[in-house]
């Protein structure tokens, strides 16, 4: 049967599903083409693309107009996931019709289905603007890496009986304003299972434990494209650098040493009159 494309209504009825969701952090065409192949329900465009794809020390300093341009690959290939992308930083929270502007051109320029954003009920009148604008919205509490400076670092959150009230309000207020899931990203597994128990809409852990309805992976990190990196909550499913660095390496030594390309890699001249002259010209230089 062929699979058809997935929803927010799709992804809302997971809720308590015995089969969790699983949701991939993708970037461009090709690795959004996998992702979909491989049957992934949720491909996320993440801010993340501002380290693992541009190379800086963290996710503030991507731009909405970098995140259009990741996006735009991604939806292309994805024929069944659901595109969901992230608003990167200052591009929300501010003023709600500029936060309905910015995450609109996410789905009208970009072709997401929904958009992502971080923080809990100090964000609530934004995400009820952009609901009541037709744009869903997935929330993102716990470890808010846009929070990275006011956090002190990528620092494990909801560690005590106060932390943990506050997650659990917050995800509430995301509920009440209209999100349609939530990620909880580097929360005790024990805190994120009971956060998790008390929404009606399904939760999506990273360094979260298995008591949430979905987990959430950097595409990089679960297939090794790193492999000094390595925190706690990932699983490396590959180990893509050590295979990728031993094909580069066969490629450069095999140019150097003429062992490519060779025949069976070229195009064979066909047209006789072509190859005369050819070899008049070769006869001429000599």
């Amino acid at each position: 049967m062929k699979q058809k494309k997935k929803t927010v209504p799709d992804i809302v009825g997971r809720k308590g599903d015995s089969q969790p969701l699983v949701m991939v952090t993708g970037y461009d065409y090709t690795s959004a083409r996998l992702l979909d192949m491989a049957g992934v329900d949720i491909i996320l465009v993440g801010d993340s693309a501002s380290m693992v794809m541009l190379g800086e020390e963290s996710t503030l300093p991507i731009s909405l107009d970098e995140i259009l341009v990741f996006t735009r690959g991604v939806t292309r290939a994805a024929e069944h996931a659901l595109v969901v992308a992230d608003l990167p930083f200052l591009s929300y929270g501010l003023d709600s019709s500029e936060s309905v502007r910015n995450a609109g051109r996410l789905l009208k320029e970009g072709g997401a289905a929904a958009v992502k954003l971080e923080g809990g009920e100090e964000l609530v009148d934004h995400v009820r603007h952009l609901t009541r604008c037709n744009i869903p919205v997935m929330g993102h509490l716990g470890l808010t890496p846009q929070s990275f400076h006011q956090m002190g670092g990528h620092r494990l959150q909801g560690r005590d009986i106060k932390a943990a009230k506050k997650l659990f309000k917050d995800a509430q207020c995301l509920v009440e304003a209209g999100v349609f899931a939530i990620v909880l990203e580097g929360i005790p597994a024990l805190v994120a299972e009971a956060v998790t128990g008390s929404v009606e809409v399904p939760t999506i852990g990273i360094g979260a434990g298995p008591g949430c309805d979905g987990q959430v992976l950097v595409w990089q990190d679960l297939l090794g494209m790193n492999l000094s990196f390595r925190p706690r909550f990932v699983k490396q499913y590959a180990r893509l650098e050590e295979t990728i660095l031993d094909a580069l390496g066969g490629f450069c030594q095999e140019v150097r040493d003429g062992g490519f390309p060779v025949e069976q890699h070229c195009y064979p001249l066909r047209d006789k009159e072509l190859a005369s002259w050819l070899a008049a010209r070769a006869r001429d230089d000599r």
